[in-house]
């Protein structure tokens, strides 16, 4: 049975995110006057095919790890345009409009993560409160004096400057751990000072200073977060509060969410190219299925927020600037506005091997690190 609700999240999970993420892609090019040939869902031999009055053909396919918009396109060899087709056809829109249609589908993945999130906000959702345990010995939390007990009701960001100095004006309210940890990410990710607006456990106040020089860093073998020493007290479920919103207000938090969420992520994706985060941190198939099974089955609310961290995922993965990806196309566009002129037909072949052979070698990588978290003893 939890097979099976393993499988149900994995094939939901893909096939909620892939379609938001295409369907960005062709309501882009639908508003651009672009014709959508094809709307895929999967790879492989067709199940179900639809033929739209418009002549898009919709295609739902056998192996859901994917999908794709084929949209009319005169620089597409196996594509035979007509003089009266060509003003839909894709290469013939100006560069403003290509590059659009382009970005629409990673930014579809962070509206829809937005929506997500909102969703989860609205409806009201229980969360951890931010009041810390005692810190590690030997960690800047400790050093400075944090204890047991002390809830962390406000921040403020300080910026990344070696000296900054604190300004112990209006600090942003705390909602909960989980929103603590994200800023805390941020701030170790992207080297910034912060300041803590303490409550003690006797009710009384205290504000405690990180400066960005004194802040661990980004390792691939240690984590920063204990070396930091700011970590959650262990609270029974029966303490926790809910975190309930207007719909307004619901979409403004989740869309401060999603971006902090998106640069700590970058940054850390980044930390991939430069050696600050482990390779072993890939995740392939078999760990989003097994994380959108165990979300499942928790509740509908962890199994949104899963949703919304992988559409963020999705998201960023395709604005590398790999070519086979959105952002290497988006890449040749810059190319397009700085040069004046398009990349050839035949360069952007080779390239997209070359991009083909890339993203075969991170997905056996992801796929090795499954293998090595869940398989090997």
């Amino acid at each position: 049975m939890q097979a099976l609700i393993t499988l149900a999240a994995f094939l939901l999970t893909l096939g909620v995110l892939v379609s938001f993420h295409e369907f960005g892609h062709f309501l882009a090019a639908r508003c651009c006057g672009v014709r959508v040939l094809r709307f895929a869902i999967g790879f492989g031999k067709p199940l179900f095919t639809y033929h739209a009055k418009n002549k898009t053909e919709w295609v739902l396919a056998s192996i859901p790890l994917g999908g794709y918009v084929k949209l009319l396109n005169g620089r597409d060899s196996q594509q035979v345009i007509t003089p009266t087709e060509e003003f839909q056809s894709f290469d013939r829109k100006p560069l403003w409009q290509r590059s659009m249609i382009v970005a629409a589908g990673p930014f579809a993945n962070f509206f829809l993560a937005i929506l997500f999130f909102a969703l989860i906000y609205i409806s009201g959702a229980p969360q951890l409160p931010a009041v810390l345990q005692s810190p590690p010995e030997n960690s800047v939390a400790a050093k400075l004096g944090l204890t047991a007990g002390d809830r962390v009701i406000g921040w403020q960001d300080l910026g990344s400057s070696q000296d900054n100095v604190p300004l112990f004006g209006d600090f942003e309210p705390v909602r909960s751990w989980n929103a603590l940890r994200w800023s805390l990410m941020d701030a170790l990710t992207g080297e910034n000072g912060f300041t803590l607006e303490l409550q003690t456990p006797e009710g009384g106040s205290s504000v405690k200073t990180f400066y960005a020089k004194d802040l661990p860093k980004i390792t691939p073998d240690k984590d920063p977060m204990l070396a930091l020493g700011i970590l959650p007290l262990v609270t029974p479920l029966t303490q926790w509060q809910d975190l309930k919103l207007g719909p307004m207000d619901a979409l403004i938090f989740a869309s401060e969410r999603v971006w902090v969420i998106t640069k700590v992520s970058t940054r850390l994706m980044a930390g991939l190219f430069t050696g600050n985060t482990s390779l072993k941190q890939l995740g392939g198939p078999i760990s989003i299925a097994d994380m959108a099974g165990k979300s499942a089955q928790v509740g509908w609310q962890p199994f949104l927020a899963f949703l919304a961290l992988m559409s963020i995922s999705i998201g960023l993965l395709n604005l590398l600037p790999f070519p086979m990806l959105d952002g290497g196309q988006l890449l040749y566009d810059a190319w397009e506005l700085v040069a004046g002129k398009r990349i050839s037909t035949s360069m952007q072949e080779q390239l997209q091997k070359v991009g083909f052979i890339l993203l075969i070698s991170m997905s056996l990588l992801a796929l090795f690190n499954d293998l090595q978290r869940y398989i090997s003893p």
